[in-house]
């Protein structure tokens, strides 16, 4: 699929891809919901979940690299939608390209794909693409991010501004260091408020990058704020999030889905040198399991585990 021609703002800044026909209305009603997917495979059924709130009718695609693979998979393998456009930003003007702007603004549904947050960040951060999607949610339509577009739904970020993903035993050794790239100010959305999120989870083995990017962010907050939730999703398990906040797992793989981390017992004080937490507590959400968002607590959890941080490595505690 070869990208649509386009004005001379957006042959230089931006590609567009499209899939069937963008006029008309969706043939369903819309409802809200945040679609949280942690990379690799996307699940069928959370896909088909999405496509749903959004009535089967408009899909737009943003991205920052790649091309207009994810309009064909929505369109044409999962099917079931008028229309999937992709918007492929090259540079921070493409933020302000009228037909983008256009598109987002009539969207039934909004998926931010994979890449490199570090792209989003400094090309759509303080621009109308983050204002349209803001503006998409409080409406009630649905918006997903998968692997790096979930990392940008949060309060709270892990941008990768310097362009090394920072391992676990990094951010334990060093969590307010310059490798945690913790931003902020992107989204403002409700269910995601004192919210930060990691993405292919425990197959890269991220829960102490986890532990070290609450740590970091907490540090900026008001004594008085509330600890933040950390929610990270395994590789091609997503979690479906209602209006109401209520959360379900859709795994790929059996025994894959979303860890819970509270920040209650994680500092919010910058002490130099690895993290210390005596007591942090995970739960882990199953296909059974009911999260609760934004206040992070689970129903029917697969398990609770507390961690004790210190020496640039945590443990599993009794």
């Amino acid at each position: 699929m070869a990208p649509l021609s386009a004005g001379s703002v957006q042959a230089k800044a931006l590609d567009v891809y499209l899939e069937g026909d963008p006029s008309g209305p969706a043939p369903a009603s819309v409802s809200g919901g945040l679609l949280l997917m942690g990379g690799g495979d996307h699940d069928i059924d959370a896909m088909r979940w999405f496509i749903a709130k959004a009535g089967h009718g408009h899909i737009v695609i943003l991205r920052a690299s790649q091309h207009g693979e994810a309009s064909t998979e929505f369109y044409r393998e999962l099917g079931g939608v008028l229309s999937a456009e992709t918007f492929v930003t090259h540079r921070r003007s493409a933020s302000y390209d009228k037909h983008l702007l256009e598109a987002l603004r009539k969207a039934d549904g909004v998926f931010i794909a994979g890449g490199d947050q570090a792209r989003y960040v400094r090309r759509w951060r303080g621009t109308p693409i983050a204002e349209a999607l803001d503006a998409h949610v409080r409406a009630g339509k649905p918006l997903a991010g998968t692997s790096a577009g979930l990392a940008m739904l949060g309060e709270y970020l892990y941008g990768c501004m310097d362009g090394h993903s920072l391992t676990s035993p990094e951010g334990l050794a060093d969590p307010y260091g310059k490798g945690t790239t913790i931003e902020t100010g992107f989204l403002h959305l409700d269910l995601l408020k004192a919210v930060i999120t990691d993405s292919h989870f425990t197959e890269r083995g991220r829960l102490g990058r986890l532990f070290a990017f609450i740590a970091k962010a907490q540090a900026s907050r008001p004594a008085d704020a509330p600890p933040l939730i950390g929610v990270g999703v395994d590789e091609g398990a997503s979690l479906a999030v209602e209006p109401d906040g209520t959360g379900h797992v859709y795994p790929t793989v059996a025994g894959t889905g979303v860890s819970i981390v509270s920040g209650a017992g994680i500092g919010r004080v910058k002490v130099p040198g690895p993290l210390q937490a005596a007591r942090v507590r995970v739960t882990f959400a199953g296909e059974q399991s009911v999260v609760h968002l934004p206040a992070g607590y689970v129903d029917k959890p697969d398990r609770v585990q507390d961690y004790s941080a210190g020496g640039g490595t945590i443990t599993q505690l009794p």
